[in-house]
């Protein structure tokens, strides 16, 4: 049986390059997407991914990817990992453009990336000699933050809600046809980048976001998540998968210090 393949964005760091990892290591063929060139090609020497430089707010850079891939043939499966937050201002306070920003990168490039490479996953979704069952994936990597507002995440919160409803007017959308549409809704989840880039670089500051958290999730725990979700048998279709840390009870439950049993 010939591998099947999945597209992943957001590559370069983070849950992306751990989920590129992890389907690499379950004999998957790995089209990794990013802007940044650098991390990408390490990790595609790292891991024998195809790597794709390409920043997702740009249509042009869409198209070019979706002619990059199709060249290869079908894909199978794609996993809408890019995002990011900036900013943890209050409404009153916080910056239009970083709302802008935010909008674009987790809510209008996952719509460019699905609409782009819709004709694909189609073909894949018919490509018997991949699937006993044939079909194909489309999972989004949304976040807790699109399922309940927290103060100072305003403008997160808005751009992951929207991504949470794409995914879901998609799948209504999409239905009759043999491709599952799929999310993943992260808690909190300790990266080298995430909460750095959120807090403006400050490192002291986003270092505290995780002081005293017993075990925060890890990006390998999201990435086995994600690439279990799409190994199940394709008749099996998981809406909404929420992952956090068992310290983390809800959005706003987090224990900080030892986890120990009541006596």
């Amino acid at each position: 049986m010939k591998a099947r393949r999945v597209v992943i964005t957001g590559a370069s760091s983070g849950i992306g390059a751990a989920t590129v990892r992890e389907f690499r290591r379950l004999g998957w063929d790995v089209v990794a997407v990013a802007r940044r060139e650098e991390r990408l090609a390490a990790l595609a020497g790292e891991t024998g991914a195809e790597a794709i430089v390409a920043d997702l707010t740009r249509q042009e850079d869409v198209d070019a990817l979706r002619e990059r891939i199709a060249a290869s043939g079908p894909i199978h499966a794609l996993v809408n990992n890019a995002g990011g937050a900036f900013g943890v201002a209050t409404v009153e306070e916080s910056a239009v453009e970083d709302w802008a920003r935010m909008f674009d990168i987790n809510v209008l490039a996952v719509k460019r990336v699905t609409e782009a490479l819709l004709p694909l996953l189609r073909e894949g979704a018919t490509d018997a000699a991949a699937d006993d069952m044939p079909h194909a994936d489309i999972l989004t990597v949304t976040s807790t933050a699109g399922l309940a507002a927290y103060e100072g995440g305003g403008g997160y919160n808005a751009a992951k809600f929207g991504a949470h409803a794409l995914v879901a007017a998609l799948r209504l959308e999409l239905a009759g046809e043999p491709i599952r549409v799929l999310e993943v809704a992260p808690g909190m989840v300790h990266t080298e980048e995430f909460s750095l880039n959120r807090l403006g670089g400050d490192q002291a500051a986003a270092d505290a976001v995780y002081t005293g958290v017993e075990h925060p999730l890890r990006a390998e725990d999201v990435a086995s998540v994600i690439a279990g979700v799409i190994e199940l048998p394709g008749h099996v279709n998981v809406d909404l998968t929420v992952v956090r840390p068992v310290a983390q009870a809800a959005q706003h439950k987090l224990v900080r210090g030892p986890l120990t049993p009541k006596r």
